[in-house]
């Protein structure tokens, strides 16, 4: 057989977002003046680009209300029960709040349910976006219940051509970059999260389909790169996570306050029910921990927001599309990363 060598001398270059900086350029443009609403779907326009993730220690019942109030949809976990689902789903509605609901590839019941009481968006949610029973799943929902579909995860140009052949409104991009996400580690798959995007996003905008970078996203920066380079919304699980719209108690671990936040292939989240990593993982895939007590989902919403908009405004962006345009990216060295962040200094309470 032989050629094990040109596997390594073929290796393709892929960056992440603290790899790159955006340079500054003219910018005559307010904060107040800068648009960051974003085509979820060709149905669904949101005032914001944030998506909350379909953990089951990220979104619930508060999740989705708020967010969609502040202007972005929360995604309804899949192994949230289904009667509790439809409770949402029903008072989203009432309120003329989107709301999307996770489902898995043999879910029809499921879809059919949400579907009837009015849901905005079905998210296929499983770890492995390019396979069979997702494509098959995207093109038997997309026809039977007509109803926009998010599909994913995935990372390449070949996984979203297929998918959107099949009916997809919108491509879900990340393989391992999550906080609580361990596929790199234990699988050794997946593309660092920019370069992935960049790698949807080129085929998806030719077919007016919407791009979601779920995972690693860290800071308001990311965001701004993300968008850069062709993304419609990101989805976020950790920066929601310990907000008081998450699921959960506030637990006190030493005199500090934390709530619990746990990936869906960890071993947790498998044992409540979760298939998102297949039906039959033996090893789990994510991890479960704590993360600090962050308050209103508001003021974190306002602070990532707030950040893109400034990001925007240092090139001149009035909004995605120009985002888009205007943005020139430099690769950084681990000396320019460093010194890109907060340093030197002992922070002491405000």
């Amino acid at each position: 057989m032989g050629g094990y060598k040109e596997k390594l001398k073929e290796i393709v270059e892929a960056l992440t977002f603290d790899d790159v900086l955006i340079v500054p350029a003219y910018s005559d443009v307010k904060l107040n003046e800068i648009d960051v609403s974003t085509n979820l779907t060709r149905n669904i326009r949101l005032d914001m680009p944030i998506v909350s993730s379909p953990m089951d220690t990220v979104t619930g019942e508060n999740m989705v209300l708020e967010l969609g109030r502040l202007g972005g949809i929360g995604i309804l976990p899949r192994n949230l029960p289904l009667q509790e689902t439809l409770k949402i789903v029903r008072k989203s509605v009432e309120k003329k709040i989107p709301v999307g609901v996770a489902v898995g590839p043999f879910d029809d019941d499921r879809v059919s349910a949400v579907v009837e009481e009015g849901a905005s968006l079905v998210v296929i949610d499983t770890a492995h976006g390019h396979s069979r029973n997702v494509i098959e799943a995207t093109r038997r929902f997309k026809r039977e219940f007509n109803v926009d579909i998010m599909a994913g995860n995935i990372v390449t140009c070949e996984a979203a051509e297929e998918l959107i052949s099949a009916g997809a409104d919108s491509l879900r991009v990340g393989i391992g970059p999550g906080h609580a996400c361990t596929t790199r580690e234990i699988a050794g798959v997946g593309v660092p999260q920019l370069t992935a995007i960049t790698w949807v996003a080129d085929v998806a905008s030719s077919y007016n389909v919407s791009v979601v970078a779920d995972g690693g996203i860290e800071k308001p920066a990311d965001i701004v790169k993300a968008l850069a380079v062709g993304a419609d919304a990101v989805m976020l699980g950790y920066l929601l996570a310990g907000t008081d719209e998450a699921p959960g108690d506030v637990v006190v671990l030493g005199g500090k306050r934390y709530k619990k936040y746990r990936g869906m292939g960890s071993k947790g989240a498998l044992a409540s029910g979760s298939t998102r990593y297949g039906e039959f993982k033996r090893v789990p895939e994510g991890v479960e921990g704590y993360v600090e007590y962050r308050g209103p989902l508001k003021d974190i919403v306002d602070f990532l927001v707030g950040g893109l908009k400034q990001g925007m405004g240092y090139i001149g962006a009035r909004n995605i599309k120009e985002l888009r345009e205007k943005a020139r990216f430099i690769k950084v060295t681990w000396q320019g990363f460093r010194e890109s962040r907060a340093r030197g200094l002992i922070i002491g309470e405000e």
